[in-house]
């Protein structure tokens, strides 16, 4: 998206010195936040095609601050966080991220995330009717429920279609195994997460040229995965 604005909602002056240089180059407008509120407050007022959060901010916790975004918008939120550990991300990915880098990263993976956030937006600004996913070799009409790998149809089982249909309404990002339990199945307990394993192995062996080395379906570790979207 071209002169897309980018929120970024972060207290460290260092990273906000960082993203200033990494952007700078870029078709990006760019807005600062050094609080939640503020945050909010900006993410009101521009209405921006991006957030990029903090977790970690002075006043409200990086959470809440989605909490609240979700609330009202569904602009795509990529967490930036210096807390790596797994129940981190998944808390965040369940609220309602698109996605999370851990700090420090690197400007290639941060363009990189953004403009697949960037890229999603636009689709569902488009049609959200948009019936045809297309990435690589992999085809999938939604309109006649029918799948192909390398132009061949491939059959799948009710379970297994619908689980690939939740990866491509949410092609690019990461799905958590509670997500996936809750949208598929209809189970809240994520001690049942073996469900999903299984049938993602399954689907792997069905969509993939090599199911040991995906390029389509790629596991996200502890976490869940995400269906590559191109």
């Amino acid at each position: 998206m071209p002169n897309a604005t980018v929120l970024v909602i972060d207290d460290e002056v260092a990273i906000l010195r960082f993203l200033r240089n990494a952007l700078g180059g870029q078709p990006y407008t760019l807005v600062e936040a050094q609080t939640g509120r503020e945050g909010l407050t900006k993410a009101a007022s521009y209405s921006p095609d991006l957030v990029l959060l903090d977790i970690g901010l002075p006043d409200i916790d990086g959470f809440e601050v989605l909490k609240e975004i979700r609330g009202w918008s569904s602009v795509p939120v990529i967490i930036l966080s210096a807390r790596g550990q797994e129940q981190d991300k998944i808390r965040g990915l369940d609220a309602g991220a698109d996605d999370y880098l851990t700090k420090p990263f690197s400007v290639g993976e941060l363009l990189a995330r953004m403009r697949a956030c960037l890229r999603r937006k636009a689709l569902g600004d488009r049609d959200a009717g948009e019936p045809v996913f297309e990435s690589g070799d992999l085809r999938m009409d939604l309109v006649n429920r029918q799948v192909f790998v390398e132009g061949r149809e491939v059959k799948l089982t009710p379970i297994e279609y619908r689980l690939l249909t939740e990866f491509v309404r949410h092609a690019g990002k990461v799905l958590t195994h509670r997500h996936l339990l809750k949208e598929v199945w209809n189970i809240h307990d994520e001690t049942q997460s073996h469900y999903v394993r299984i049938f993602v192995h399954q689907l792997r062996k069905k969509i993939e040229t090599d199911s040991a080395r995906p390029k389509h379906l790629l596991t996200e570790p502890g976490i869940g995965y995400r269906l590559k979207g191109e």
